[in-house]
């Protein structure tokens, strides 16, 4: 009989005593304890079973769950002898940021706080056992929403103590999901704000506390050190490159196999192998997502789980409001291709709007992407390509998205153009800037100059996530004596094929709108634009060329064709 799936059940106990579906991670403890790491960081991407291997973790440590071996029989952990010994023999400091959000820094703080205090609730016995003294209860009792800085970032340091002094022996910190409340101050525009707090906090609870055993941190992204690690001199950073703990987070092959024969679903592994694997840990090249996993055995259907379970807005942000290099590099991946660039685990957020390859470093850790190859020598290029078909449906539709809101359908722009409805297109085009033309030009430093590109290089990636689009769709590649803009060729060998040039109008030049729009038609015949295109047998008259001049948001399209 197959198991139940408990769908989203990140609590460790009761999965193992209601026995559902799991996947024995327990290694990881033995792994981490026998490491000796002081504090560990562990960068996974979201929902890779970091939440639930900390909940493991406390289980098996924490002397509130002594006596409770019975969670770990059958276990690869509870096979050795001295790990029997060493269950529920410590204080732990479990917490999770995982649902700190704040609208803003105010908000974020006083959530922050909240957590801390809730912790002291948990521990009010403290007080009750003659272990604080006069100096201890007030500070213990000052730990409060409304507490002020000083008492909220040396509240987990004087825990630490509490706790030593009445059980005699230091304690482990667990902290997940780290980076959760500094992301969404990137997003939310207070990050300045938040850094300070957080750092003041981590120092205190990581770095200056003879009462920490040892402590764990997990996250999505590894934070730029000179942003609130800058203190931690003790600490192992653990990334999806790192040889370290390469299996304990998401599923192997062998134990996808293992649950598909569980299932009866052996047959499926081809698909599953397609939609979910992709994601590379250190030297491993085999790591399926297990939520998209688990999900699938709960319903037996192909689906984009993983791409669902929560907001993708900062990666969608930084493709939409990038450089046209960073929308020119989406169009390869979606293409099926690979890119190159540096990678730098060490994410600065500030970096984000002006530094493409931190674009990308960032999408790398979040699962987006994964390595094909890494490079040969010190500081070189990586190949980066999309993950799997999960992923690659998430951005195409992402992108679908940006483009739902002009108040015209975006294929009906596409049938005009198949169609030579130029009165159409005009109007369209017209329609779609003015809704979405600034949507593509949000990013931190925005110039009137580069908004067209922006908005050009949208619209391609508009075009290529329409999937049922009979062309591929390529933009500022070489072809004669120069780069296009854009190009539609067809794959059918009697198709259209099609070249769109975009120029900026300047009002101060003394021409009009229309002199621009020609001024597009020329460049594509006097730079040879059709070269690449010819080359590849598709004769003169059947390329069609369109120029695009914008002013604003007005946009003018002419066009020009032979046969």
């Amino acid at each position: 009989m197959k198991p139940v799936v408990s769908i989203g059940n990140q609590d460790f106990s009761s999965i193992r005593e209601q026995n559902t579906f799991y996947v024995d991670k327990t290694s990881f403890i033995r792994e981490w304890w026998e490491n000796r790491d002081v504090v560990t960081l562990i960068t996974r991407p979201r929902r890779f079973g970091k939440t639930l291997n900390m909940s493991m973790t406390e289980h098996f440590f924490s002397n509130r769950f002594a006596g409770r071996g019975d969670l770990f029989e059958g276990l690869s952990i509870w096979e050795d002898e001295r790990y029997r010994a060493l269950q529920g023999t410590y204080p732990v400091i479990f917490l999770s940021f995982a649902n700190i959000r704040g609208s803003d820094y105010s908000d974020m703080r006083r959530r922050i706080c909240q957590l801390l205090a809730g912790i002291y609730t948990r521990n009010l016995f403290l007080e009750k056992e003659h272990v604080l003294n006069g100096e201890d209860l007030r500070f213990f009792h000052s730990v409060r929403t409304n507490m002020d800085d000083a008492t909220a970032t040396m509240a987990l340091h004087q825990l630490s103590c509490y706790l030593e002094q009445y059980y005699g022996k230091r304690v482990l910190i667990l902290l997940d999901e780290y980076d959760t409340p500094l992301q969404e101050a990137y997003t939310g525009g207070y990050w300045d704000d938040l850094v300070p707090f957080i750092r003041s906090l981590f120092n205190s609870t990581f770095k200056t506390n003879p009462h920490m055993e040892r402590g764990i941190l997990t996250g999505i992204t590894r934070v730029g050190k000179e942003s609130i690690f800058s203190d931690l001199n003790n600490l192992e950073v653990v990334t999806t490159t790192s040889r370290k703990y390469a299996d304990s987070f998401g599923f192997t092959e062998d134990e996808v196999a293992a649950a598909l024969a569980q299932f009866g679903l052996t047959e499926q592994m081809d698909q599953v192998r397609a939609w979910y694997d992709g994601f590379h840990f250190g030297s491993r090249r085999d790591i399926y997502n297990p939520w998209s996993i688990t999900k699938y055995l709960d319903s037996e259907k192909f689906g984009n789980y993983w791409a669902n379970t929560s907001a993708n807005s900062l990666a969608g942000n930084l493709i939409r409001e990038g450089s046209p290099d960073i929308k020119i590099a989406m169009e390869d991946l979606l293409d099926g291709k690979q890119i190159m660039t540096p990678v730098d685990e060490e994410i600065i957020f500030d970096q984000l709007t002006e530094q493409e390859n931190a674009v990308f470093s960032l999408l790398l850790a979040a699962g987006y992407l994964k390595v094909d190859e890494e490079p040969k020598e010190v500081d070189g290029d990586y190949a980066l390509s999309l993950t799997n078909h999960e992923v690659h449906n998430l951005f195409r539709r992402m992108i679908r998205d940006w483009f739902a809101k002009p108040d015209a359908h975006y294929h009906d722009f596409i049938r005009a153009l198949l169609a030579d409805d130029i009165d159409y297109m005009n109007r369209f085009m017209n329609q779609m800037t003015a809704s979405v033309f600034s949507y593509f030009d949000t990013g931190k430093h925005p110039s009137t100059a580069q908004e067209p590109e922006r908005f050009y290089h949208g619209f391609v990636l508009g075009l290529i996530a329409d999937s049922g689009l009979d062309y591929l769709v390529t933009s500022n590649r070489e072809s004669g004596f120069g780069r296009y803009d854009v190009v539609l060729e067809p794959k059918q060998p009697s198709g259209q094929a099609y070249i769109l040039e975009f120029k900026i109008h300047d009002p101060g030049s003394g021409q009009t709108l229309n002199d621009t729009a020609d001024a597009a038609l020329a460049q594509i015949r006097e730079k040879h634009y059709d070269a690449a295109l010819l080359a590849r047998g598709i004769p003169q008259e059947r390329i069609r060329h369109y120029g695009f001049a914008f002013e604003g948001k007005k946009v003018l399209i002419k066009t020009v064709h032979f046969f």
